[in-house]
């Protein structure tokens, strides 16, 4: 399947997305212009408990944790199924209002990405 892609934002503050579907897995990366590995995000759905269960990696040094752990959490929540966020958004000398802003903008496009995206058709047939 193809990937999606969704921009968010304006100057520093401009933030993307991609996403895949891996078999039944759905796979995100949230980056900017100098993306990196800065953290990854896993997601799992159970049923019975009806919530998520989501496991942090994050590399030394990077904070990318907070966005990836909500972008996990919510798309896993939305299709309930697994799901891996990668998040790499990295700017010199960074403002609060700019690390607010792209807080907002990345749920923004996990907010955009989950209201236009499909589920492959296998999924639904199997799952």
């Amino acid at each position: 399947m193809e990937a999606s892609r969704f921009n968010e934002g304006l100057g520093r503050t401009r933030v993307s997305l991609s996403a895949e579907w891996i078999g039944s897995d759905l796979i995100v990366c949230l980056f900017n212009e100098r993306g990196h590995i800065g953290a990854v995000a896993v997601s799992d759905f159970c049923e019975e408990e009806q919530r998520t269960s989501t496991s942090i990696i994050t590399r030394l040094g990077h904070k990318d944790d907070v966005v990836a752990r909500q972008a996990a959490s919510a798309l896993c929540r939305y299709f309930q199924k697994p799901v891996c966020v990668i998040a790499g958004i990295h700017l010199d000398s960074i403002t609060d209002e700019e690390i607010a802003q792209i807080i907002h903008n990345c749920a923004k496009l996990v907010e955009n990405f989950a209201n236009s995206a499909q589920q492959p058709d296998s999924l639904k047939e199997n799952g």
